[in-house]
């Protein structure tokens, strides 16, 4: 006898269901025709924002709320930020801290915005920033730095290809270089290849100063690989500037080992008394609850082992404008909590931690305006950003622990996101 699955049957359950309703199966096959696609524009002007919204039909309130007096003001902002523009959306922007940061490059108290619609969010992470204060404030350092590109070169053989690689080693200088003339700010700082029988991949990691610096790298390493190919005497069939290998917006066990972006540890040490009065638990009933949420990290094959680095990246990559999509790869790491002579000590150590000062959204009108607000905008505070942004991880971590241990999670979010 077999056991048909409940989603299975209740998916089943729906499709008669449709069919009953409408006499015919669903019109699931292809329709060409009538259909039509809006013509991509890079040009970003009040005029082609006005005849998308003649396309689109939109009406008065929509154009209006999605192209407002701000919006309109500051279109060349815009302009290298998007294509087919036709306005911007709000999304309410909350404020924790000021968080005292003890770091290697971020050293201050930090006011930090986050964006976003989930509510109970902000007022968790908030909790576990007066915490982690209220025991001194959380140490960082910046461990690591390297943004990873990795082109991949197709051989007829795996001779050409092992032949392909000892050339790359012998002119390390020479790719170096015409990496290195396509930006000021990039650094190849390591070329390391990888041989799958005929193809091989380039790990490609620069530092990219105060940019996330993705757009810096792929330039770069599109130098490099023209460069390559034109010189080396044995000639790939193809190559494609991104071979899938190096952990873009993925998150990947390579990522996780070796970083992409910045590697960054942070920590504290909170003491009994602050566990308490702060956090409404215990050191015990944290460390009980640790060790459950680790076995079942370990269980499910999580990478690395953590509670909810996305929620906090998310929230500060939207505000202050960084690409939204490596959370994907940044939220992966270890949290620890470990019993210690003067408290409980907790750390993460999160190696893919992508976020730039300059470059990408961080020019936008809102989001240059979180940057300042935190007083790291511009050049020289790329690595402070990265450690703050690691500690309000933290503060996070530290916060959802002490809601499961002590069995408030649930009244939270019923408090704060249902009934308010």
């Amino acid at each position: 006898m077999m056991i048909v699955p409940f989603h299975v049957s209740e998916m089943l359950r729906r499709i008669r269901q449709k069919i009953r309703q409408s006499g015919e199966l669903p019109r699931m096959a292809p329709r060409p025709e009538g259909s039509r696609s809006f013509r991509v524009s890079p040009r970003v002007t009040a005029e082609t924002v006005a005849r998308l919204h003649r396309d689109l039909a939109l009406d008065a309130k929509a154009r209006e709320t999605l192209f407002g007096a701000a919006t309109a003001e500051n279109l060349p902002r815009y302009a290298a930020n998007i294509e087919n523009m036709i306005g911007t959306v709000s999304l309410p922007v909350g404020v924790i801290g000021p968080l005292r940061v003890n770091g290697v490059n971020a050293q201050g108290d930090y006011p930090v915005p986050m964006a976003t619609s989930e509510a109970a969010l902000v007022a968790s992470y908030g909790r576990g920033a007066r915490a982690a204060n209220r025991a001194g404030g959380i140490s960082t350092a910046v461990l690591y730095e390297g943004v990873l590109r990795s082109p991949a070169f197709v051989f007829a053989t795996l001779l050409e290809a092992g032949q392909f690689v000892d050339w790359i080693v012998s002119n390390i200088a020479a790719l170096k270089a015409a990496a290195e003339a396509t930006t000021r700010h990039g650094k190849l700082v390591s070329l390391e290849p990888v041989i799958d029988n005929n193809i091989a991949f380039l790990l490609c990691r620069y530092s990219t100063g105060d940019a996330a610096g993705q757009n810096m790298v792929t330039i770069a390493t599109d130098a490099l690989c023209r460069h390559a190919a034109a010189h080396c005497p044995i000639r790939p069939g193809r190559w494609y500037i991104e071979g899938n290998f190096s952990g873009d917006k993925k998150a990947s066990g390579l990522s996780m080992i070796t970083g992409r972006g910045r590697k960054v540890s942070a920590s504290v040490v909170l003491p009994e008394a602050v566990v308490t009065s702060v956090l409404g638990t215990t050191v015990d009933d944290m460390l009980a609850y640790g060790r459950v949420a680790n076995l079942g990290a370990l269980l499910s094959g999580q990478l690395g082992a953590q509670a909810h680095y996305a929620n906090g990246l998310a929230a500060i990559y939207i505000a202050t404008g960084q690409d939204a999509a490596c959370v994907a790869e940044s939220a992966v790491g270890f949290t620890r909590m470990e019993q210690r002579e003067s408290g409980l000590f907790c750390s993460v150590t999160m190696p893919s931690i992508l976020v730039g000062t300059v470059g990408g959204g961080t020019g936008l009108p809102a989001q240059s305006a979180c940057l300042a607000l935190m007083g790291l905008t511009g050049e020289g505070n790329g690595a402070a950003l990265a450690e703050v942004t690691a500690a309000t991880c933290l503060c996070g971590e530290i916060s959802i622990v002490a809601a499961m241990a002590s069995g408030t999670f649930t009244g939270a979010h019923e408090k704060l996101a249902r009934l308010r």
